[in-house]
């Protein structure tokens, strides 16, 4: 497929805005809607294009990233309704941002890898006046992807450990914790809390071996779902029941599946 031109990206990016107008005038359902009613849809949305990024579906994505350019503008829509910004204001306002933290393209600051912009994007945020750089860490993330994103801006401004051999070793130092507490006998709460240790450390192990943790575990539950559904259907084809099954009998399938 041909690039489009600039001209014919303003021009689709125009269109959209004209019919959202056209929608909040004279649609039932789009008139009713407010800041607060898209706010879960748009997590939803969110969502169905994480789905079609991992399943590396490049028209599927497509669409979902014109579900989300639609919330982003009927957000700036409704925001100019009530006088508050427009659409205009938004993306001035990103590319101010933008300009303003990346003063190694737009400035005299040196940054020749990755690990210089992160840090030098967190202590532009400091300077912004934020108290702390996991202040910008949304309260609700997901526990895995907010742990993720915990240690990424902690690195930002120096404090991480020096190579992957160092994190492997906490790895194994909490799961021995954990370890000791189940076999004392220790409080949920306690047990709860060491377990947390070790995912926060695997977690943290991930991201030293270039491994998004999310990704990984979806995919692992994506990979049990297909195995999973496998044994389902080779036990109803053979007329038995899975509840009346043997773990041996099981295993059997199990391994099959494995090869489709």
């Amino acid at each position: 497929m041909p690039h489009n031109s600039r001209e014919k990206k303003l021009e689709s990016f125009g269109r959209l805005l004209d019919i959202m107008d056209d929608l909040r005038a004279g649609c039932p359902w789009d008139k009713k809607q407010t800041l607060e009613s898209l706010r879960y849809l748009t997590i939803e949305e969110t969502y169905e294009l994480s789905d079609a990024i991992i399943d590396g579906d490049l028209n599927e994505i497509k669409g979902e990233l014109g579900d989300i350019m639609l919330h982003m503008v009927f957000y700036s829509k409704i925001a100019s309704e009530k006088e508050a910004f427009d659409v205009a204001d938004v993306l001035q306002a990103i590319c101010d941002k933008l300009v303003h933290r990346h003063p190694h393209i737009y400035g005299d600051v040196k940054a020749e890898t990755e690990e210089e912009v992160k840090q030098n994007w967190e202590q532009l945020k400091l300077k912004e006046g934020k108290k702390s750089v996991l202040q910008g860490v949304p309260k609700s993330l997901p526990a895995m992807v907010k742990a993720n994103r915990i240690q990424e801006k902690a690195r930002g401004v120096g404090f991480d450990w020096e190579n992957k051999e160092q994190v492997w070793d906490k790895v194994q130092e909490e799961l021995g914790e954990l370890k000791e507490e189940l076999n004392n006998g220790a409080i949920h709460d306690k047990v709860e809390s060491e377990f947390g240790d070790v995912l926060f450390s695997m977690i943290n192990y991930a991201r030293f071996i270039g491994i998004n943790p999310e990704d990984a575990l979806e995919k692992t539950n994506r990979k049990f779902i297909h195995r999973f559904q496998y044994l389902e259907a080779k036990a109803k084809e053979k007329g038995l029941n899975l509840a009346d099954m043997t773990l041996e009998e099981m295993d059997v399938f199990w391994e099959e599946a494995k090869l489709h």
